[in-house]
Formats: structure tokens, sequence, C-alpha cells
């Protein structure tokens, strides 16, 4: 089951990523997001924010090795699925956005 807890996570971000990092192209304008404007400012929050919800590894190996730590564990897990899946649906109408994108956080971590 962790296995696949973290199989989604993988994809969820690799879906988001694959929608933003485009957005840095200099060809795309507004400095490729790594200037002062508001417009690189929202872009590098975006993807700060998706990096840090990301990072469930370490999250998902406590589930299974600090049963005391479960409830914990499981909370910041739902916690950083709904920050992705609130930025995924922004891409909702996607060709490669997918069903289990939509899904709510409980079906996701299975509390």
């Amino acid at each position: 089951m962790d296995t696949d807890i973290e199989q989604r996570f993988q994809r969820i971000t690799a879906f988001i990523e694959a929608r933003l990092t485009p957005l840095f192209d200099p060809a795309n304008g507004s400095d490729h997001g790594f200037g002062m404007d508001d417009t690189s400012r929202a872009l590098r929050a975006t993807r700060y924010t998706v990096q840090a919800a990301a990072a469930v590894n370490g999250l998902v190996e406590k589930r299974a090795t600090a049963p005391e730590l479960r409830q914990v564990v499981d909370q910041a897990l739902e916690q950083n699925w709904d920050v992705l899946r609130s930025v995924a649906r922004m891409w909702e109408d996607h060709p490669d956005f997918l069903k289990e994108f939509k899904a709510h956080s409980w079906d996701v971590v299975g509390v």
C-alpha cells in the first residue's frame, strides 16, 4: 500500500511539473520565472509549494517503521495530497489529467 501512495504522489507531481516547467522557458516571457515581477514570483511560489508537498518519501517510510507516529504521518500525507490535488485540478481539462488526481486524501492515504 505504501508503494502505491508513493507512486500516486509521483504521478500527480510529474503531471504538475510538466505543466509548470514550460512556464520557466525564456520563450514564454516573465523572465522565465526568475524575475522579480509578480508572475515570476507566483510561478516560483507554486513550484516551491508543489515540491514541498511532493516530498513524502520519508513520511511514507514512517508509516511502517514508527506505528506510534501513524496518525501524524497520515495527517501530513493527507494535507500534502490535498495541496497537490488542488494544484493539479487547475488543469483538469488537460488530456494528461488522470481521474485519480481528483481522489480525496482519505482515498489515497487509506485511513
